[in-house]
């Protein structure tokens, strides 16, 4: 499982593709967190990154399913599976070293956003006003989101071998699952409504968010991954 993790992890800063994903993610966010009027943490005038936390999600919907497209369709349409397949490795253990590369490259890119609470530190006043419960509770978070949208890229590039397709299908999916359910509550009532809301990722994501690493969240969201995950599996050992 190293040498498929490393591999993975190496196809994609092997070429200029990698670098670009990482680079146009972390320029929007800069932009968004920095520059946009309506984001602006300078013109917010208050010492929180309210803006990070509310707008990469967004950024991950298109931005995971960009980094997962590759992961099983590529493999497929190259004829590289097959010889995967005939690795010691089992079905399980491919699918998990690939998972596990693509949540190593999520961390790596929300790893840079740490510079913005520094900031934050300094910038207030007095240095040092920041609600720190309140914003690593958002970035673990953030991870978790990050890790539920690549169990679904994932699977989502098992369903078929070409890329723009899987890339399509996760855009879908993640947007379905973090902004869904919560749309068609506000059109239902009652006990149906709360348990529709529930279904939601971003529900889980806000909680979290508050500065209280809650069980019940991260039971979901790692309930979340090990469906999608375990689908892949089965997709993959129907086809």
């Amino acid at each position: 499982m190293r040498s498929l993790y490393i591999r993975e992890i190496n196809a994609f800063f092997g070429s200029l593709t990698g670098y670009l994903i990482l680079a146009l993610f972390l320029v929007a966010l800069g932009l968004i967190v920095w520059v946009f009027p309506e984001s602006s943490v300078l013109d917010y005038g208050f010492a929180d990154l309210e803006a990070l936390f509310s707008y990469t999600p967004y950024v991950f919907t298109f931005l995971i399913p960009a980094l997962s497209m590759r992961a099983i369709s590529e493999e497929r349409k190259t004829g590289t599976w097959e010889l995967l397949r005939t690795s010691p490795l089992s079905l399980i253990q491919i699918i998990s070293a690939k998972y596990l590369a693509l949540v190593t490259l999520v961390f790596l890119a929300v790893l840079p956003t740490l510079l913005y609470a520094y900031s934050i530190v300094q910038l207030g006043e007095p240095v040092g006003n920041l609600d720190l419960a309140g914003f690593f509770g958002s970035w673990i978070g953030l991870l978790m989101i990050g890790a539920t949208f690549a169990a679904v890229g994932l699977f989502a590039s098992s369903l078929t071998s070409q890329q723009v397709v899987a890339f399509v299908l996760g855009v879908f999916l993640c947007f379905v699952l973090y902004f869904g359910f919560t749309a068609l509550s506000e059109i239902l009532s009652g006990d149906i409504a709360y348990w529709v809301e529930e279904l939601s990722l971003s529900y889980h994501y806000i909680s979290l968010s508050r500065g209280v690493i809650d069980s019940r969240d991260l039971f979901f969201l790692l309930g979340m991954i090990w469906v999608f995950l375990g689908a892949s599996v089965l997709v993959l050992r129907n086809k």
